[in-house]
């Protein structure tokens, strides 16, 4: 689908910052139609060009965060390069950054110049801590994010050292609010006078902001919530279990008429109709001797057969998915999940599909992450420089 015909065609972001929080919330615009301009230093770019597995000496993670996008390199160090990035932002509608607190203001650009600039201007400051407070100036990826905002006290085995999930979650879930936000703040500038305002994220509050019902539990009963494994008390049953071929399930039976349907099915008239197993709360009290009994029932068979009977019964369950599984599986198929697209050289590839998925307009991918300044002669050349001003541009290290 063209660009123009999408959902947020139109927009003209700007982005600042590296690696994954900014760049992944300039992603999901991009996607859905905003112009995103990523401004990257000339000597090097953005360093997830070379993270994970490399082709050809750029990241295959580049090609898909980096969709849709243009790159513009800009030295910001250098005046005209400054000159150019308040040019580009004196008509945008959203700047997205994930500087360091205090490097945007070093660089003259605090948001009391950026409002006096373009008073419409909606900014989203990603950063580790937020833009005040004591730590506001200490560096924090999303993995210090994930620790400080109480992901990793919970995530792992009770006798074992916290755990990470194998993604950066933390960054990500944080892009996501700060999409969000910038979503909000143009409603209200659309619907109530005009003007922009700064949306904050903290890697650590957007985390804490996912925790549920943490922070009444220790409150209110001086409850902490401990590291449990596969299990979670309190939401009984939903864990992950093993069958006879080796293989890994997670069942959620944890709803009350879903819990009954389960246990008549592995053959627990019993326990399907005792009279404490009909809400939560008392399959809780009685989760160790739950959890034996479905460990039992899946141990005995095949995970196929395991997952058909399930089926049978509406019993949410999954096998445990790795990337070889989900590529031949009808659900991802279905649902377009992969896209096609070439790498620089034509080698064709699968990239992930566009989330959300909208009715009647749709994101796409229209490119695969740029070279480095791959616009910028493009871009410079809309802002009124002609061939030998940017020839200019580039001899003096501005671009």
């Amino acid at each position: 689908m063209p660009l123009a015909s999408k959902p947020l065609s139109g927009l003209k972001v700007v982005e600042l910052g590296t690696l994954i929080a900014g760049p992944f919330a300039a992603r999901i615009c991009a996607e859905f139609g905003a112009q995103v301009i990523k401004v990257e230093s000339p000597d090097g770019g953005d360093p997830l060009r070379k993270w994970r597995k490399l082709y050809e000496g750029t990241s295959l993670w580049w090609f898909v965060q980096a969709r849709n996008k243009k790159s513009l390199t800009l030295n910001l160090k250098h005046p005209e390069g400054l000159s150019i990035l308040k040019a580009l932002l004196a008509d945008a509608d959203i700047l997205i950054e994930n500087f360091r607190p205090g490097v945007l203001e070093k660089l003259g650009l605090g948001w009391d110049v950026l409002q006096a600039l373009n008073p419409k201007l909606v900014m989203v400051r990603l950063s580790g801590f937020g833009q005040t407070g004591p730590m506001k100036d200490q560096p924090g990826f999303g993995a210090v994010g994930e620790s400080m905002g109480g992901l990793r006290y919970i995530t792992g085995f009770e006798d074992r050292p916290p755990v990470r999930t194998g993604i950066s979650i933390g960054d990500s879930i944080a892009a996501l609010w700060g999409v969000i936000g910038a979503l909000m703040a143009l409603r209200h500038r659309e619907v109530n006078g005009g003007k922009g305002q700064v949306v904050y994220v903290a890697l650590y509050e957007a985390i804490f902001a996912m925790m549920e019902s943490m922070v009444p539990e220790f409150d209110v009963f001086g409850f902490i919530r401990e590291r449990t494994g596969n299990i979670m008390p309190g939401i009984t049953p939903s864990s992950i279990h093993t069958s006879q071929d080796g293989k890994h399930v997670q069942i959620g039976a944890n709803g009350d008429a879903i819990f009954k349907r389960f246990m008549l099915i592995i053959g627990r008239g019993d326990l399907a109709n005792d009279p404490q197993l009909t809400s939560n709360d008392g399959r809780d009290e009685r989760r160790d001797e739950l959890y034996g009994v479905i460990d039992r029932w899946v141990a005995s068979q095949s995970l196929e057969r395991v997952l058909e009977q399930l089926s049978a019964a509406q019993v949410p369950a999954s096998r445990i998915f790795s990337a070889e599984d989900m590529f031949s599986d009808p659900q991802f198929l279905a649902r377009e999940m992969f896209l096609q697209a070439k790498l620089p050289d034509g080698k064709a590839f699968k990239m992930p599909g566009i989330v959300p998925k909208l009715s009647d307009t749709p994101g796409s991918a229209e490119w695969v992450g740029p070279e480095l300044g791959a616009h910028t002669h493009e871009i410079l050349s809309d802002l009124g420089f002609d061939a030998s001003a940017i020839a200019h541009l580039k001899l003096t290290g501005a671009i």
